[in-house]
């Protein structure tokens, strides 16, 4: 007992963070890793829950059968940050490995792919969204949230006023150079098998209280793809 727990902490002192995980504060962060993979999200001593993107959009979800028609069987919220979209998902975080890779996880097993702000922050796009796709099951459901280029940012070029981890905004249909990727236009194009449920702004109580200043309420854009079977 006391030997894997020696051997859990010594390998995520010494194991490279993830690519995508870009920080100043690389102590700090081999710390977390290492109280998450131990204590999960045990109180005081893993990793706290809390209320972000995923939250806000809660009851919306609720109201259009969002959970229902979507979130049943085994899922995985990637880049999940202790704000699950459902309970008892399995989440995936930093502490787990590279969002873009998604090592160790099997092919095809899961029903459903959860990930509210994260895409934004990848480097590689297209790896990300091939392994992601390869752990859904033929049938399942890819559900992205993202956040909303001209809600959010407020600015159509690089760097992001209130996020300088963004390296690309989206829009929900088509590409517009030279920083903001078009999110139907990418999966129409990536996954032609796949079905596009649907691909829609997501705006409910938004506020801009000015250009300079974060907006309040929901500044997303959601898309619901079905996998081939």
């Amino acid at each position: 007992m006391i030997s894997e727990i020696y051997k859990k902490i010594r390998f995520n002192l010494f194991a490279r963070m993830p690519e995508s995980r870009v920080s100043e504060h690389r102590i700090k962060d081999h710390i977390r890793k290492v109280r998450y993979n131990l204590f999960g999200e045990t109180p005081f001593l893993g990793r706290k829950s809390s209320k972000g993107e995923t939250a806000k959009s809660h009851e919306r979800r609720l109201r259009e059968g969002f959970f229902d028609k979507y979130c049943q069987g085994k899922g995985l919220d990637i880049g999940y940050g202790g704000d699950p979209v459902i309970p008892g998902v399995q989440g995936w975080d930093f502490e787990h490995g590279d969002a873009q890779y998604m090592r160790g996880l099997d092919d095809e097993s899961f029903d459903f792919v959860y990930s509210s702000h994260l895409l934004e922050h990848l480097p590689d796009i297209d790896a990300a969204l091939t392994n992601w796709d390869r752990v859904i099951k033929p049938g399942g459901f890819l559900l992205l949230y993202l956040p909303h280029r001209d809600l959010y940012e407020k600015k159509t070029t690089l760097p992001s006023r209130f996020n300088h981890d963004h390296v690309r905004y989206f829009l929900p249909q088509d590409d517009e150079a030279p920083d903001t990727v078009g999110l139907t236009q990418l999966v129409k194009t990536k996954f032609p098998d796949h079905e596009l449920i649907y691909c829609r702004t997501c705006d409910e109580g938004y506020v801009n209280p000015g250009d300079e200043l974060p907006s309040e309420g929901e500044f997303s854009i959601e898309l619901v793809l079905k996998k081939g079977e």
